[in-house]
């Protein structure tokens, strides 16, 4: 149910609201958080500026979810990157030692190829996740608000009495 709330709170979102920049904000850096693995120096500060700025946690957190289902499909790509930059690019050897007798900078994880890749190719994936994200979030306020409105499937779940009853044990608790 917790998922079913979030995609809820989502599409609730996309047709008010807030605006389609926060909302294409908060699922890019949900990208970005869904591909790192969680418990790096990087991923937690990922998470303060998620927190500290204005963007919407529904789209964060859907994001985060899907690019953590995607990323263990794309796992050998992003260790590929990540041996790339650590071990074939002789020219950064120097960097990722200096980097790694740092006193906090192990706290990144760089030293492995998965953590360093995903995180790579995260902060490359940002801007084109966020431009699509701001497009479709124009177009569905514009153009597909009420198609969608009208699919059978979504009149059979918002009118369910599953989800209504899960409305009322929430409304309750909060």
């Amino acid at each position: 149910m917790f998922w079913l709330q979030i995609i809820k709170g989502f599409i609730s979102v996309l047709r008010s609201g807030q605006t389609p920049r926060q909302i294409a904000a908060g699922f890019a850096l949900g990208a970005i958080v869904g591909l790192m693995p969680f418990f790096t120096l990087q991923g937690l500060l990922l998470w303060l500026v998620i927190l500290v700025f204005d963007v919407n946690l529904s789209a964060t957190l859907l994001a985060a979810a899907l690019f953590a289902l995607v990323s263990y499909v794309f796992d050998p790509l992003l260790h590929a990157m990540g041996y790339f930059l650590l071990v074939d690019a002789s020219a950064l050897h120097a960097f990722w030692t200096s980097l790694y007798n740092a006193p906090i900078a192990p706290l990144t994880r760089f030293n492995n190829t998965v953590v360093l890749g995903s995180f790579v190719v995260g902060f490359l994936l940002f801007l084109p996740v966020y431009f699509g994200m701001h497009h479709f979030v124009l177009a569905y306020r514009t153009h597909l608000h009420t198609k969608v409105e009208q699919l059978k499937i979504y009149q059979i779940v918002s009118k369910s009495t599953l989800v209504k009853w899960y409305d009322r044990i929430k409304n309750i608790t909060s």
